[in-house]
């Protein structure tokens, strides 16, 4: 019984504890002088809705080259799973 209870706990917490994911990208020739801005953007009922999104642009500000990383944190990932979903944040990293 107790190898039944922990098998379904292991799967249970392999299910809902996922990995952090990042996706990036270069513009230009890339970040120069290793200058970060970082912005949240807001999301509801898993990232369906989307409140408050930043805009990778106007972070970057005057400059040409830089790299955008918009990521899920474990901060945003313990908001989310706090709030089973309603609440999803990501995080906006742009490096010039």
């Amino acid at each position: 019984m107790k190898k039944v209870i922990f098998n379904a706990l292991f799967l249970f917490m392999i299910m809902t504890v996922s990995s952090c994911y990042t996706y990036t990208y270069n513009v230009g020739k890339g970040p120069q002088s290793g200058v970060e801005v970082k912005n949240r953007n807001h999301y509801l009922i898993y990232g369906l809705a989307p409140v408050n999104i930043s805009n990778p642009i106007e972070m970057a500000g005057d400059s040409e080259n830089y790299s955008v990383k918009i990521e899920h944190t474990f901060v945003d990932g313990l908001l989310n799973a706090i709030t089973l979903g309603i609440y999803t944040p990501t995080t906006t990293v742009v490096t010039k």
